[in-house]
């Protein structure tokens, strides 16, 4: 079982909430017969393919795959952990937890002290910007446009000019140096003792993705006597890793999700002037490069991305590097290029949030901007600038998992250099695919296929726990083909040997696998079989399992059987043929 958190308690919560009340409350539901359905939360579609069984207690996209019982839920929607979900639904069920002792709870007991530092910290730099002593910090914000309403509800703060005002006031709450130093607040001097990491700094809070404070940027305001770094961010802690983290997406989710695309830009004020100005579905990769952990964040809310980073050299490189890890996610991603010397920031400020809204409803694809910035850097009349035009671009497309994709748009590189395309294609083809190496698989290949007969009794076990005991007397786990088929039977079987009741929302807790959920929830909530039917499919899905299984079974032994004859194993061929006539005469 997933946590630590007892098997009983989690099927006590579960037998406690209801499942149509928990998703109403995020989705609005329309019955649909004994079920309710709904537009997916989770994918853009048109059509209702959602379900949720008030019978079962379980949901189940027939277009994504999403399934899940209230727990999983949460953890898709909210993106809870399980331990997180669990407390969530126990709080509104009035289920008291109880937790088995581990190792655990002493890190978990770190992480909430944490954030619980975190929220002391932002609370003292909110008061300090507020206070005379923010002044020259509440004037430069203002002058750049940011009113005092987005610093409230960005929770935007000051540190003051002072080495240890943050270190004092931390310690009258209790809270001790080590902590303090673990939570990133403080530096150790060389010679003893300690002060505040951030001084006469714009304070930014950097919150997850359930808006919990993790860490804080920080801006300075001038210069001042020695050079000093413009921003400076909180060292990674047991809370904080710089490459898993997006500025703003706790903000942006919604949008994003109502949207079904998200604007992505550099830097804190490149984030905060378009949101302040209506733009809601935007976030900031907070000026780092960006990681495959942060791709597949965003494509937990969407797969469309388009990105709008500073007009200069090193926003073009920032961009390329960020194609390449969206185009191995598999996202679809296009490209604003701003006038050079801009930034989101001061683009908008200096022409409005309508021309920054026309530019990104006119962005460019992302082959189309590398194209044009390559073909502006290479002279595409010599031989020597389309073979470097090619260069740049042939092992972009090569990444495209989309055999389609990957085809028109080594055509489109042929015409733009006016280049034969087979000649284009035998270049691309001398590529190694990246992609293939890392083991990327596409969305269709992580979705769950099992045999027809091998769902159908999945099915028909679900629907009664007579039917469970009945294909046990006649068929093994490993009579079913399929790696997560064979997964879940047996633990169906186990819970039957052990006088236990079988529930699509209880047993899928059993296994933490997405695809036996998908496998359970798809099942349970396919179209009934006819009672008159049942005994029929019943002894016709045994059937062919047993006869897939002899099928299987001779064709390995003929296989053996070949290998051993050319190999010249006079000793195994006989032993093979033994066992083929004895698999034939059915002993």
């Amino acid at each position: 079982m997933p946590g630590l958190i007892p098997e009983n308690i989690l099927e006590e919560v579960l037998g406690r909430v209801n499942i149509v009340e928990v998703i109403s409350g995020y989705i609005p539901l329309k019955r649909a017969g004994r079920n309710f359905k709904a537009v997916c939360p989770f994918h853009h579609e048109k059509t209702p393919s959602f379900m949720v069984s008030l019978d079962r207690q379980i949901y189940h996209c027939f277009g994504c795959g999403a399934g899940g019982n209230a727990f999983h839920f949460l953890m898709q929607y909210e993106h809870m952990e399980f331990p997180e979900a669990v407390e969530t639904l126990a709080k509104k069920a009035g289920v008291i937890l109880s937790y088995e002792q581990g190792g655990e709870n002493k890190k978990e007991g770190l992480i909430t002290q944490l954030y619980k530092i975190n929220e002391l910290a932002s609370d003292f730099y909110a008061r300090a910007l507020i206070s005379p002593q923010g002044a020259p910090a509440r004037d430069y914000l203002l002058k750049r446009g940011i009113t005092e309403q987005t610093m409230k509800s960005l929770r935007l703060g000051y540190a003051v000019e002072k080495w240890d005002a943050l270190l004092l006031y931390l310690r009258g709450q209790g809270i001790s140096l080590a902590l303090l130093e673990k939570a990133g607040l403080i530096i150790a001097k060389e010679n003893g003792g300690y002060y505040d990491r951030f001084r006469s700094r714009i304070i930014f809070p950097l919150f997850d993705i359930k808006s919990r404070i993790i860490a804080f940027g920080a801006r300075i305001l001038s210069s001042g006597v020695e050079p000093m770094a413009k921003y400076v961010n909180s060292p990674e802690t047991p809370i904080y890793i710089k490459g898993n983290n997006l500025y703003g997406l706790n903000f942006a989710k919604e949008a994003v999700r109502q949207n079904d695309y998200l604007v992505m830009v550099e830097g804190y004020m490149d984030f905060i002037m378009p949101y302040q100005s209506g733009l809601k579905n935007i976030i900031a990769s907070m000026g780092t490069a960006l990681t495959s952990q942060q791709a597949r964040l965003i494509k937990r809310f969407t797969p469309n991305v388009i990105i709008v980073y500073d007009g200069d050299s090193a926003g073009q490189s920032a961009t390329i590097r960020a194609l390449d890890i969206f185009i191995e996610e598999d996202m679809n991603v296009r490209v604003v290029a701003l006038p050079e010397g801009y930034d989101p920031d001061s683009f908008l400020r200096k022409n409005g949030i309508d021309d920054f809204r026309m530019r990104i409803e006119q962005a460019e694809g992302l082959v189309d901007y590398r194209l044009r910035l390559s073909k502006s850097r290479c002279d595409i009349k010599t031989p020597e600038g389309k073979a470097r035009v090619a260069a740049e671009i042939l092992p972009l497309i090569k990444k495209f998992k989309n055999d389609i994709l990957r085809a028109e748009y080594a055509k489109k590189v042929a015409e733009e250099i006016n280049v034969a395309e087979r000649d284009i294609l035998n270049e691309m083809h001398k590529i190694k695919n990246p992609a293939s190496d890392k083991g990327f698989l596409s969305p269709s290949k992580n979705r769950s296929v099992i045999q027809p007969t091998e769902k159908l009794l999945i099915k028909l076990m679900l629907e009664e726990a007579g039917v469970i005991s009945r294909i046990r007397q006649n068929l093994e786990p490993a009579d079913f083909q399929d790696e997560k088929a064979a997964r879940l039977v047996s633990v169906m079987f186990d819970l039957v040997s052990q006088g236990r009741r079988v529930e699509p929302s209880a047993l899928i807790n059993y296994i933490s696998d997405e695809g036996i959920s998908e496998i359970v929830c798809e099942s349970a909530l396919s179209p009934a079989i006819p009672e008159q039917e049942r005994e029929g499919v019943i002894c016709d899905c045994i059937q062919r399992l047993k006869k897939e299984k002899m099928r299987l079974k001779k064709q390995y032994l003929h296989e053996e059987i070949k290998m051993a004859q050319q190999l010249g194993d006079e000793e195994r061929i006989n032993a093979l043929m033994q066992e083929f006539h004895n698999l034939i005469r059915g002993r």
